[in-house]
């Protein structure tokens, strides 16, 4: 077995179904999953279309570059969405279509990393699991880098010791953050690419919640934006990953994207031709549609905008609540420990939260998700608004 195994840790999921193990919540309350980041926002009927026009493609076999529409269609969001000219980003060396954001976030690790250099994967903490497996399973250590409310819910790269940028062969990055919804600003990006050419280690940018922002007029800027903003042309050490999965409410068509630097993406063609995850070409040709298209992406954000403003009117009332500037997600402070919080709220208001413990590791003394919860506004307004003022009930018999 890959020794990396006994290191990796029970999916955050899997936890959350054994705190709860036992528990009964009250039958006269329906429940209220909030604890899983799956979009139920339905998906727009043009992708389901194009899907099934597109059916007779299931007789051929997909190539792993996929087919040059569809990278160009991405080529021309990525251009447009963050102000990159469009003929700087090449579709046939500088692309790939990958199936979802959590293999290839997973796999470019085990493309990348040299388990003889006695290598270190930096990430942020809290974070995706995807990425710590995918460091463990590669040969390399994983470093946790702490992001707590003192650090705006950011990385801190000052923090990080020399030693360990010296043995950095790959930093995941997520921006906007999972589970704060924090945006890392543009002179961050600069410094961290700064670092990256000094010590030579890539960058993997997860930007899957890039497309749910709060603010119309304020985007969160990208890594390949701030790139070719400071003259790096050609993406040198910087990789990006995007997905239709929460942009256009599609977590099922597991369709993303990888774009960037040119060099890493001719060694990951090489090496995705052996993994075996070539996009199927219905799902190739309503991915063309989705990233042509706008409309349904702003009506999404408006969803949720609505969602966010509902459940905080409510719960401001007894707690300290804020809305992040991006992504699906509350990240809130707990008066007693996440998991207890948990495991109440779900016995007398039969709602499910996940714990923030079970997002992050100990690290320099402490657990940054510790006291806190990730709540996932995904279900509809109505059932978030009920939740609101479940949880609020619920707060006011803990305080």
């Amino acid at each position: 077995m890959n020794p990396g195994l006994a290191h990796c840790h029970p999916y955050p999921f899997e936890k959350l179904a054994q705190l709860k193990l036992g528990l009964v919540p009250p039958a006269d309350k329906a429940h209220i999953a909030l604890s899983i980041g799956e979009p139920t926002h339905p998906t727009p009927e043009f992708i389901q279309n194009a899907l099934f026009e597109n059916s007779k493609g299931l007789g051929v076999y997909p190539t792993t570059k996929g087919i040059l529409g569809l990278r160009q269609a991405i080529a021309g969001w990525l251009g447009k969405r963050f102000n990159i000219p469009s003929d700087a980003i090449d579709p046939e060396t500088q692309l790939l279509p990958v199936s979802g954001t959590r293999e290839a976030l997973f796999s470019i690790a085990q493309c990348i990393v040299n388990p003889a250099a006695d290598p270190v994967v930096i990430m942020p903490n809290p974070f995706y699991q995807i990425y710590e497996g995918a460091a463990l399973l590669a040969g390399a250590k994983p470093y946790f880098l702490n992001t707590t409310a003192e650090t705006g819910y950011l990385p801190d790269f000052d923090a990080v010791p020399e030693a360990v940028w010296q043995r950095c062969q790959l930093i995941y990055i997520c921006s906007p953050g999972n589970p704060s919804g924090a945006v890392m600003a543009q002179a961050d990006m600069e410094k961290l690419i700064h670092m990256a050419e000094h010590y030579d280690f890539i960058i993997a940018s997860d930007e899957c919640y890039s497309e749910l922002y709060d603010d119309e007029s304020n985007p969160p800027t990208g890594l390949l934006q701030t790139a070719y903003a400071m003259g790096n042309t050609t993406f040198k050490r910087c990789l990006v990953f995007h997905s239709l999965s929460k942009r256009s409410n599609a977590p099922g068509l597991r369709s993303g994207f990888v774009a960037g630097d040119a060099e890493i993406l001719k060694s990951y063609f090489q090496y995705r031709t052996y993994q075996g995850c070539a996009m199927p070409l219905p799902t190739q040709h309503a991915s063309i549609l989705a990233w042509q298209d706008e409309a349904h992406v702003i009506e999404n954000r408006r969803l949720y905008r609505a969602k966010f403003d509902a459940f905080i009117e409510i719960l401001q009332e007894v707690c300290e609540v804020s809305k992040p500037p991006a992504s699906f997600y509350i990240w809130l402070k707990t008066s007693i420990s996440d998991t207890e919080f948990c495991q109440k709220l779900f016995a007398q208001q039969n709602i499910t939260v996940l714990p923030g413990s079970f997002l992050s590791r100990y690290n320099e003394g402490i657990n940054p998700g510790q006291n806190h919860v990730r709540i996932a506004l995904v279900a509809p307004l109505a059932e978030c608004i009920e939740a609101a003022h479940r949880i609020k009930h619920f707060l006011s018999t803990l305080n």
